[in-house]
């Protein structure tokens, strides 16, 4: 039965979680210890009550969440930061978390294995932060913007699409989650088509008059690829099961 510190230090590693400077409040890694060890590993994209009395019902004791418990803190541990706090602790679930280091790995992040779920290889980073990229970009080999929307929407539920750029493409750029910060972007890295989860209002006009493709397949959705992942190379690697506590945000 593998131990909490050895696999803390595995996921510490294979993301490279010290090599991203974060939000203050990501606090990447271990948020919640348990009692030091670990027979199943759960993959949740947020931190949340919910999702750990699922994770806790599941039997699971360490829980990997891409969005962590602390983006607002210190608060008083009353209310549903009491409830949250107290359902790992009481489960003996402990809480991992990887933010940004689960967007940009190559491997394991979001934003390459977006890019291969739709068939393309990652050829260039994107969204360089502190030296670190955080998205990607990849070569379309071929593919069309109809025949790209058309594999998106057989992908997630919702898809907002506005096209004003090139019909062919020639790469598509990836940045899950929140993609505002990529727009501006775009243009220095050469790519017109951009897939992501959200963007504010305000880029809708911008997209028109840079003419770009952009298409919006939800925060949520574009971020459980990384969880999933190193979860099960971790459930691989030590021989424990694991399982995915997914929720039904919209958003």
């Amino acid at each position: 039965m593998p131990d909490l510190a050895k696999i803390v230090s595995y996921c510490d590693l294979r993301t490279r979680r010290d090599a991203y400077k974060d939000a203050p409040g990501a606090m990447n890694g271990l948020q919640v210890a348990n009692d030091g060890r670990v027979t199943k590993i759960g993959a949740a994209v947020d931190a949340g009550v919910a999702p750990f009395r699922e994770a806790v019902a599941a039997g699971v004791d360490f829980l990997i969440v891409h969005h962590g418990i602390y983006w607002d803190m210190p608060r008083p541990l009353t209310g549903s930061t009491y409830d949250r706090v107290a359902t790992l602790m009481q489960g003996n679930c402990a809480l991992y978390s990887s933010h940004l280091p689960l967007d940009g790995h190559p491997q394991l992040g979001n934003n390459a294995l977006l890019a291969r779920q739709l068939g393309l290889k990652p050829s260039k980073p994107f969204l360089i932060r502190d030296g670190e990229p955080i998205g990607c970009v990849a070569a379309t080999k071929g593919l069309k913007r109809a025949a790209l929307r058309k594999k998106l929407e057989s992908f997630y539920p919702r898809v907002t699409a506005i096209e004003y750029g090139s019909a062919n493409p020639r790469a598509i750029a990836f940045c899950s989650g929140g993609g505002n910060s990529a727009l501006p972007e775009l243009a220095k890295a050469g790519v017109d088509t951009l897939v992501t989860g959200e963007l504010r209002e305000e880029w809708f006009n911008f997209a028109q008059e840079q003419q770009l493709n952009l298409y919006l397949c939800g925060h949520y959705a574009t971020e459980v690829h990384g969880v999933k992942a190193l979860a099960a190379e971790l459930a691989k690697k030590f021989r424990v099961p694991w399982t995915f506590i997914g929720t039904d945000n919209p958003l």
